[in-house]
């Protein structure tokens, strides 16, 4: 069982990354469409966001004068709500649901929830729901100024069965400078998961139609949004800890299909601290532990596809996955512990001599595909750097990819003991919080 499971779960591991590599082969770059068809509305929540949502609003306004800019303060207690006011009173498309405890900062649901409430009482009588389009930004959020043109195309909104785009992320600080080489390779490797292993994975689930939805450049169909919102009472899970995954599932369970889009992107902050990685990470985790209750649900459903259900249910089990290689792993120690009490360490030798060559076998082939997106992501992101450059990240991506472990144990820990709060992720311009940032319930 010591030896089979690893291999199993490597096994699938490599499989997964193969798929991935031949639906990124095959993916083909997107249509433009005709944004004007469309109406446009952005919702960006904000709690405690005075650092950045100033240049955020300003930039969509920008970037699409045409469309609405929807702020949610949910109970800001830095300058955040004085200075949204300010941009509604000079900006007539620039609107502000205020939210005030005790019904705020209850998760970013809950906030995406309450501007929808503001946004259908904003629209007339007979407004054509189907063409109005919601885009969820982040109040760092930086979208692509070019983006509405694929979003409206055939692979996007042009199709009537989509109910969801999601667009590539990208770290917008990726090549600043860092006073830390850790924090310089932190950033460097979250661009490289979400423009490699999230993009590629994003790839593979477009063509059954399941693509996973963001919390960042996540673009809605409101006729989709009303029927989830139907069946489930609200578009978004008010306390959930992945509310966009769930949005997606939601999307899907309710008969629309959902696609990624390569062609345009959002760009965000990278967190060059591992605290506030591993806040944020557990967060996700836990969300993804809590999103299993989804399964009876996905293998029942007549609109998952066989590929799609597939999809889910790995996403579901991954925390679980980490756990299990985690007790395995611990066992083995434990195991190997006990031999050298009894039997002294030449047993445990033999044994090491024995197993070297098929574990050193394991770990190159376990490294193999991390060194592969580092070749990739040097080319296609980063071409004047030199291929040892590439290499060098992809070791990291390997290395960085092991924060999933603890991530995983402290998500568990926090379901085992009922701590659900939503936590916010500090920016990289605020000061440390002088007290908590998030209130579990």
């Amino acid at each position: 069982m010591l030896v089979v499971l690893p291999l199993l779960l490597l096994g699938a591991f490599l499989l997964h990354w193969v798929s991935v590599l031949h639906a990124l082969a095959r993916r083909r770059p997107s249509a433009p469409g005709e944004p004007a068809a469309f109406d446009w509305h952005f919702f960006v929540p904000c709690r405690d966001e005075e650092a950045v949502i100033g240049t955020t609003v300003a930039r969509l306004r920008g970037s699409f004068p045409d469309a609405h800019v929807w702020v949610i303060d949910d109970d800001s207690d830095d300058r955040t709500g004085a200075i949204v006011a300010a941009l509604a009173a000079r900006d007539s498309r620039v609107r502000v649901v205020s939210r005030r405890r005790p019904h705020a900062r209850l998760g970013k649901g809950a906030a995406l929830n309450a501007a929808y409430g503001e946004l259908n009482r904003f629209l007339p009588e007979g407004t054509d729901r189907s063409r109005v389009i919601v885009c969820v930004v982040d109040a760092d959020g930086q979208l692509d100024p070019h983006a509405l043109a694929p979003v409206s195309g055939p692979s996007g909104f042009g199709d009537d069965d989509i109910g969801g785009v999601q667009v590539d992320v990208r770290m917008r600080n990726v090549d600043e400078p860092h006073p830390r080489a850790l924090g310089r390779l932190l950033v460097r490797a979250q661009d490289m998961e979400f423009a490699m292993a999230c993009s590629g994975t994003q790839a593979l689930r477009s063509r059954s139609g399941a693509a996973g939805l963001g919390g960042n450049g996540q673009f809605t169909r409101l006729a989709a949004l009303d029927r989830i919102a139907a069946a489930e009472r609200h578009p978004w899970q008010g306390g959930a800890l992945l509310e966009d995954y769930e949005l997606g599932l939601h999307m899907l369970l309710n008969g629309y299909r959902t696609t990624h889009l390569a062609d345009t992107h959002v760009t965000q902050e990278g967190l060059p601290d591992p605290r506030r990685l591993l806040t944020q990470r557990t967060r996700w985790a836990q969300g993804n532990l809590a999103c299993a209750r989804y399964a009876p649900r996905v293998l029942a459903s007549r609109h998952f596809s066989g590929t799609a259900v597939l999809e889910a249910l790995y996403t579901f089990v991954q925390p679980l996955a980490h756990l299990l290689a985690l007790a395995v792993a611990a066992t083995a120690a434990t195991l190997t512990g006990l031999t050298v009490s009894a039997y002294g360490w030449a047993p445990v030798g033999e044994r090491a001599a024995a197993v070297w060559p098929l574990l050193a076998a394991l770990t190159l082939v376990s490294v193999l595909p991390f060194l592969g997106w580092g070749l990739r992501y040097r080319r296609t992101y980063a071409p004047t750097r030199s291929w040892p450059t590439g290499l060098g990240w992809g070791l990291v991506l390997w290395l960085y990819a092991y924060h999933l472990f603890p991530v995983s144990v402290r998500a568990l820990a926090r379901a085992v003991r009922g701590r659900g709060g939503w936590a916010k992720t500090r920016r990289n311009a605020e000061r440390s919080p002088a007290g908590p940032v998030a209130l579990d319930h």
